[in-house]
C-alpha cells in the first residue's frame, strides 16, 4: 500500500504544476506585467503547436526505451529537477510589457514551451504506469481515487495557494516554492514505481505505424474527442475565476482562493463515491454522469453575484468534477488494454502522449475564447471596475461556453463503443494475449 501511495502521490506534481500553470499564467502575464491580451494568444497558438511535437514524440520514445531500470522510470527520475526549474523561470521575466514588450513575449514563448516539453517528459511517464501496474478494475478504480485525491490536493495547492504568495511575497515565491515541490514529488513517485520487464520484450512498432494505428481507433477516438471538451471545460473555467472574483464578485485573493477550496475538498471525498459508482455501471456512463452534473452545477453561475453563492455552486462543480476525474482514465486504460489485443504491443506513451496532444489544444481555445470575450467586451487592464458587458462575458466564459462544450462531450461519449458486452470480450482476449507472454 505505501507504494500506491507514493506512486500516486505523483499526481500532486502534476496538478500542481498544469493548474497553476493554466489559471494564473495569463493572468500573470496581461494583468500584472501588461501584456497586450492578443500577444498573449499568439504565445499560446506557439505553445499548441509545440505540442503537436513533443507530447506523441516522447510517448512513442517511451515506448521504444530500453534500460535496464524500464521504460519510464529513467525519464522521472531524470526529469525532476529540470521540471521544477523550469516552472519557476516561468514566474521571473526579467521584462515587463509597458516597455519591453517584445522581449516579454519572446521570454513568453520560450519559457512555456520549455516548461511544456519537459512536463511531458515527466508527467506522460508516470500516467502511462498506471495501467501498466494496475490491470483489474476493481485495483484500478482504487489507486485512481488516490491518485485523483492526490491531484485535488495538488489543484487545490495550485490554485488557490497562489494569490496568498504572490500577494504576500510576489510572483517569484510562487515559482520558487512550487519548484521545490514539483521535483521532491516526481522523485517520490519515480520510487514507488514499477515496471514489468515482460513488456520491454515487446517488438515497438515503427513511429507512422504506431501514429496510425492509435489515430485510427475508434474507441480511442471518441474517447479523445470528449476529453478534449472537458479539458476547455475545466481550463476556461479555472482561467476565468480569477477575473471573475476580481471583477463580478469584487472578492480579494483571499476570497479566490475560497472559492476554489470549495471545489476541490468536496470534490476528494467524491471520489469514493464514484469509485462505487464506476464499479457498478462502468466508466462510460459514469463520465456521461458527470458530465451532466457539472453542466447543471454550472448553470447558476450564468445570474448569481453573491459571494456565499458562488461558493455554495463551488461545492456542488467540485462532487461532479471528481466524477470526471476518476473515470477519465479508467477510460484509456481500457483503450490501451484494447490495443494490446490488436497488435500485441503494450504502448502507454503513445495513447498518453496523442491524449496530452489533443487535449492540451484545450488551452489554445481557453485563450482564444478569452481573447475573442475580453476584446469585445472592452476589457481594459488599466482599470478596476469594468464596463457590464465585460462581467456578461465574464459570465460566458465560466459558464455558458463551458455548459455547450460539456454537451458536445456527452455526445461523443454516447458513441464510445468500449463498453458492455464487448469490453468484456475485449478483456477476456486480453487475459489470453498476456498469458503468452508470462503475465498473470
Amino acid at each position: 500500500m505505501l507504494k500506491k501511495l507514493a506512486y500516486s502521490a505523483g499526481a500532486i506534481a502534476t496538478a500542481l504544476s498544469y493548474q497553476a500553470f493554466s489559471t494564473y499564467i495569463l493572468f500573470f502575464y496581461v494583468d500584472t506585467l501588461k501584456l497586450p491580451i492578443y500577444l498573449a494568444g499568439v504565445a499560446m497558438l506557439v505553445y499548441g503547436i509545440w505540442n503537436a511535437f513533443n507530447d506523441p514524440l516522447l510517448g512513442f520514445l517511451s515506448d521504444r526505451t530500453r534500460t535496464r531500470w524500464g521504460r519510464r522510470i529513467p525519464y522521472l527520475l531524470g526529469g525532476a529537477v529540470p521540471f521544477g526549474l523550469a516552472f519557476c523561470l516561468l514566474w521571473v521575466p526579467p521584462f515587463e510589457g509597458i516597455e519591453q514588450t517584445g522581449s516579454l513575449l519572446a521570454y513568453f514563448i520560450v519559457m512555456i514551451c520549455l516548461f511544456d516539453g519537459l512536463y511531458t517528459m515527466t508527467v506522460l511517464n508516470w500516467a502511462a504506469l498506471f495501467p501498466e501496474m494496475y490491470r483489474s478494475l476493481g485495483e484500478r478504480a482504487q489507486v485512481n481515487a488516490l491518485r485523483q485525491s492526490f491531484g485535488l490536493v495538488g489543484l487545490l495547492l495550485g490554485i488557490a495557494l497562489p494569490p496568498l504568495l504572490y500577494s504576500t511575497y510576489g510572483w517569484p515565491s510562487l515559482g520558487l516554492v512550487f519548484g521545490w515541490i514539483i521535483s521532491l514529488v516526481v522523485i517520490v513517485a519515480a520510487w514507488g514505481s514499477r515496471e514489468r520487464q515482460e513488456y520491454v520484450k515487446d517488438r515497438p512498432l515503427g513511429f507512422w505505424t504506431a501514429l496510425k494505428t492509435t489515430a485510427r481507433n475508434r474507441s480511442f477516438g471518441t474517447f479523445v474527442t470528449a476529453n478534449l471538451f472537458s479539458q476547455y471545460t475545466f481550463t476556461l473555467i479555472l482561467a476565468t475565476i480569477p477575473f471573475f472574483a476580481k471583477y463580478v464578485l469584487r472578492a480579494d485573493p483571499a476570497g479566490v482562493t475560497g472559492i476554489l477550496a470549495a471545489a476541490f475538498l468536496v470534490a476528494i471525498p467524491m471520489l469514493f463515491v464514484w469509485k462505487a459508482v464506476a464499479v457498478r455501471i462502468g466508466a462510460k456512463k459514469t463520465m456521461i454522469t458527470a458530465m451532466v452534473c457539472l453542466a447543471g452545477a454550472l448553470a447558476p453561475l450564468l445570474m448569481i453575484s453573491d459571494y456565499g453563492l458562488v461558493v455554495l455552486t463551488a461545492g456542488a462543480i467540485g462532487a461532479a468534477l471528481a466524477g470526471f476525474l476518476l473515470s477519465a482514465d479508467l477510460l484509456i486504460a481500457d483503450v490501451i488494454d484494447e490495443d494490446e489485443v490488436k497488435t500485441g504491443v503494450r504502448r502507454e506513451g503513445m495513447y498518453f502522449g496523442l491524449n496530452a496532444f489533443i487535449t492540451r489544444f484545450a488551452i489554445g481555445l481557453e485563450a482564444f475564447s478569452m481573447s475573442t470575450v475580453f476584446i469585445a467586451s472592452g476589457y481594459n487592464p488599466y482599470v478596476f471596475t469594468q464596463y457590464g458587458e465585460f462581467n456578461n462575458g465574464l459570465r460566458w466564459l465560466i459558464a455558458g461556453l463551458p455548459i455547450i462544450a460539456l454537451g458536445l462531450g456527452c455526445g461523443m461519449m454516447l458513441l464510445y463503443p468500449l463498453a458492455g458486452k464487448r469490453l468484456e470480450e475485449m478483456r477476456g482476449e486480453l487475459a489470453a494475449v498476456q498469458a503468452r507472454k508470462g503475465i498473470v
